[in-house]
Order: C-alpha cells, then structure tokens, then sequence
C-alpha cells in the first residue's frame, strides 16, 4: 500500500455522512422550504443543493462565486441576477429554521459531562456578543454604535454551551442594542451557571437568574461600591476587619490573596400595577490576587462557597475565553467578518450559513472525538476548523451523491462550456482584431 493511503471501514466513513444528513435529512429542507416560503414549487432552484452549497463551499466569498457552485453541483443553467433574487425573505427564513432545528436536536444530544466541583449543576453557559461591520450603505437601517463616519454594523450574540460543546441560542441585534437587552432570562436557567459578560453586568438581572433557581458569574463593574456584610472565608493572622464597610474603603489595605464575602446590594423590583420597589439583595463577592500581585480581580456571583471556592470561581471564569475562540472560528475560518452584500436579506442570510457552517463543523467534531476516544482532549476546535474548511467542499460532493443528486461528466463539459464564457459579451477584446 503506497504511503499516505489508508484503507477506512466503510462504516466508519459513512458516519461522517449520516452525521450530517441525520441533522439535515433531505425530507426536512424540502418540507422546511416549502413551510417557510422559500420554494413554492420544485422549479430550478433545488432547496436540498442550495443548502449544501452555501453551507459547505466555505471557500466561496462571492454572490457570483456561489452561483457558480449552486450549477456546478445542480447541473442547471441559472442566470446570476435570478440566483441572487433568491436570497431574498424566504431564504432567510429558510435558514433560521435550519438552526433553530439543529439546536434543539443538538440540546437532546449531550456531549460532554460535567466533572468535579461541577457536577452539582447541569451545564455551564457562557454568553457574549460580536459585531459584525457590514457595506455602508445599511448604515440607515443598522447604524454603527461608534463611528465619526457612514459604518453600518449588526450586533451577533451567542450562548454557548459546555455541555453540548457548541452553540445554544443565538440571536441577531442592531449593534446599538444595549448588551442587557440581548438575553432573554428565563426558567432555562434553573440549575445551570451563566459566565456573563461585563456589558451585562445589572443587579436586577442577577436577582432574575437567582429566581429562576440559576447560578451566574460575572466579573465587578469598576464603579461598583457594595457594602460587605459577612466574610466567607477566615484569613490567617493579623487581617483588617472589613465587615459593614463599602468596598473601596477596603481595597487599600486588603493583603490577603483571595477575599471571599458576602455584600449587600439594592435591586429594583417591578410591583403591582407597573410600580418598582426596591429590595436588598446578598450576593458573594469574590477577589483574587492577579498573577502579577499589582491588582484584584473581582467576581460577583450566587455560588455558595460549599460548591466551589474562591479561587475556584476566578478558574471557572476563564472559560469564557471559550466564546472568544468560537467568534474567531466563525469570522476568520467561517467568513462572517467577509460579508459584503448590499440587501438585508442578504447579510441576515449569510449570518445563518455562517452558523450552519459552525454547527456542522461541531457536528463533525464530536463524532471524531467519539471515535478517537484516547485523542479527543488533541482535537481543538480551531484546529478542526482548519481542516473542515479545507475539506467541506468534498464532503458536500458526498452529501449529495448519497442523495442520488451526484452529475455525470457529460453535465459537467456542457456547465464548462457555459461557465467558461465571460458575461461581458459586447467588451472589445484587445486581440480581436
């Protein structure tokens, strides 16, 4: 056997297959196309190929350049300015269909298991938000939060989850939307802990996850001044007492390496008939000594001390560095920082693929590291990415031939033979004469 070459169980390869077309079966984009309008009729749009396509030829930055796909792999001649009208409404609610069925299918399939301190709860979710810069001329519809020129951007935020390793929620905002606003709250909560970022930071939405029987973690703001009411943790020696003092008034002389305290903060409550009221709430204060020994970091959070320590919640936040790298992965492996198209529709479209194109990548992963069970904790995820976007494009021929929707090579030369033509027919060329 010539080297390189290594002879796979035929089962085994065919999984990398049932594992996407079991999220995406052929009958479900024909019935999801027909239900959210984007085909009313089988005509020369194939809905099953169009989603293959823009989901799967990462490579492809262009309008012209997934037209030019869509034919190659349908085998029908299509003029461009019709393959284009069709990223129209339809197709956008076409595609948000796509992911919020796979997330749901995703949420019933859980990959990884909780371990240690953690087990007492069933999943960590960490949430944050990108923005995405988009062509000028949306800058009336989705104006930029900060800029002295015409910018036009879109605010993307996401929940993702440790548990099924990939995305739970995500949701499209103009990118002037307060952060606050971009989480919905709710009894999803109970007995999961949410890493929130410092742009939510809002006392009454802690108040909420507690209610909600959640747990959060999330770092101080700079301007906040609680007034500590209890001491969690007893610290060696000679240590300043600091209970019913303002936290600022503490810092200064603070030398122990972890304070862990409970403070008392002031929450507005919505009451009868539209009114607020407003309640004092206890939440656990938590700072720890940085690795340079210059300055605190500070987490406020409603995890008793019993489940996890002081030093345990500054660990348990560094996870959300996890968002970061699926941002990342999405802009520089998935083109969700190319997009560059004109039409709203069209950009809110090129959103989705772009998180179809994720969830099939994660979908993927997991079976490899199933596979690999020795191996799994080496298969990073931008690592992958790499490998996925480089090969999507032959997966994608295989999804489709195993739908019987494979070309002949006599489709192929008749598709060169019209591809192969500028669509400039009246330019002079230079040699003509």
């Amino acid at each position: 056997m010539g080297m390189g070459f290594v002879k796979h169980n035929g089962s085994d390869a065919g999984q990398f297959i049932l594992c996407l077309t079991s999220l995406f079966s052929e009958d479900f984009l024909r019935k999801t196309a027909r239900e959210t309008g984007f085909v009313k009729r089988l005509r020369k749009i194939d809905p099953v190929v169009m989603f293959w396509v823009i989901v799967l030829d990462i490579g492809v930055k262009s309008m012209r350049g997934l037209h030019r796909s869509y034919e190659r792999r349908s085998g029908v001649s299509l003029g461009v300015s019709s393959f284009i009208a069709r990223f129209d409404p339809g197709l956008e609610k076409f595609l948000h269909s796509c992911v919020v069925h796979a997330l749901e299918c995703q949420a019933n399939d859980a990959y990884v298991e909780l371990s240690g301190s953690l087990k007492a709860f069933k999943d960590l979710l960490i949430q944050d938000s990108t923005i995405i810069r988009l062509h000028e001329s949306l800058a009336e519809k989705w104006p930029a939060a900060r800029s002295r020129s015409v910018a036009a951007g879109v605010k993307l935020s996401c929940i993702v989850s440790a548990v099924e390793d990939g995305v739970k929620s995500v949701r499209v905002f103009p990118e002037r939307t307060a952060e606050v606003k971009t989480l919905r709250l709710g009894p999803w909560l109970k007995d999961r802990i949410l890493l929130a970022d410092l742009g939510f930071f809002d006392y009454n939405s802690f108040d909420k996850i507690e209610r909600y029987g959640g747990f959060f973690v999330s770092r101080l703001k700079g301007n906040a001044n609680p007034r500590i009411v209890k001491v969690n943790s007893v610290c060696r020696g000679n240590s300043i007492d600091v209970v019913g003092k303002k936290l600022k008034d503490v810092l200064p002389g603070l030398k122990r390496r972890v304070l862990d305290v409970e403070v008392e903060v002031e929450v507005k409550r919505r009451a009868y008939k539209g009114k607020t009221t407003k309640v004092a709430r206890t939440f656990r204060l938590v700072l720890v000594m940085g690795e340079d020994a210059k300055e605190y970091h500070s987490y406020l959070t409603n995890i008793p001390i019993d489940k996890l320590d002081g030093e345990g919640i500054a660990n348990l936040y560094r996870a959300r560095w996890e968002v970061e790298l699926l941002f990342k992965e999405l802009k520089s492996d998935y083109r969700l920082d190319e997009i560059k198209f004109e039409k709203p529709s069209e950009v809110i479209s090129m959103i989705w693929v772009a998180i179809l194109t994720l969830i099939c990548s994660r979908q993927l992963l997991r079976l490899m590291k199933r596979l690999n069970p020795a191996k799994a904790r080496l298969y990073t995820h931008l690592q992958w990415a790499k490998i996925f976007t480089e090969f999507a494009g032959k997966l994608m021929d295989k999804i489709l031939e195993s739908m019987n929707l494979e070309l002949d090579w006599l489709t192929y030369i008749d598709i060169l033979i019209d591809q192969g033509q500028t669509p400039n027919i009246n330019r002079e060329r230079l040699m003509d004469p």
